[in-house]
Formats: structure tokens, sequence, C-alpha cells
């Protein structure tokens, strides 16, 4: 069983930055894809972004494209969210989640929410303007 535990979140200005981190207990960390996903209350549950288990491999989502860098150190068992130059709509409430499969090879796979089996509680940003 994996347990997944964001950290990091807060409140930041706009324009600032801020860098997330999930923490994973259990045997499939090094083993699969994982992700960051984002959810403002009342709404769907948005893909952010996604590594394969080398760490060689991205999809983001257009919106944070060029200003968010995901990465992860296995040994660590630690996955990252670099969050910069942060936008009020970047506020929500950020999951890190664990893919099914080590490799994703396409953004249609990786954005999809029935691509991971283990999540983490989230962690709260807040962009103020």
């Amino acid at each position: 069983q994996v347990q997944l535990v964001e950290s990091g979140g807060g409140l930041v200005q706009a324009g600032g930055s801020l860098r997330l981190s999930c923490a994973a207990s259990g045997v499939m960390f090094n083993q699969n894809a994982m992700a960051w996903f984002r959810q403002v209350s009342g709404m769907e549950r948005d893909f952010v972004a996604s590594i394969n288990r080398p760490g060689d491999s991205t999809y983001y989502a257009d919106s944070v494209k060029g200003r968010f860098t995901i990465s992860r150190d296995n040994a660590k068992n630690t996955m990252y969210l670099q969050m910069n130059s942060v936008k009020p709509e970047d506020t929500a409430l950020y999951y890190c989640a664990e893919a099914r499969l080590p490799y994703i090879g396409s953004y249609e796979y990786a954005s999809r929410i029935s691509s991971y089996e283990y999540w983490g509680q989230g962690t709260q940003v807040t962009v103020s303007s």
C-alpha cells in the first residue's frame, strides 16, 4: 500500500514561487509514474503535470507549461512541483498521485484521473493578486 503526503502549500503573491513536495511510503513509488492534479472547490480535478518512473519524460497542462516543473527523486521517495510566476488562477488544492504504470505514453493517458491508483490528501495553494 502506498501512502502519499503533500506539503509545501501556502499563501504566495502573484508572480512568486512555491515548491510542493510529495513524500511516498510503501513499495510502489519507484515503480510507477507520478503526477500532480489540482482542484478548486466545486470544480473538477484537473491535471497539472506527470513524470514517468525514471524522470526523463514529462507532460504538462497548457495552463502551467513554462511556469511549473515536475521532478522526482526516487532515492528519497519524493516528487516535487516547482511553481514559478504563479497566478491567482493557480489557487487550488494540489494533489499528488501514483499511476498504475511506470511509463505514460500520451497526454491523454496522463491527464485521465482513472490512470492513477493512489492519491494524497492535498495541499492548499493560494495566490493573492
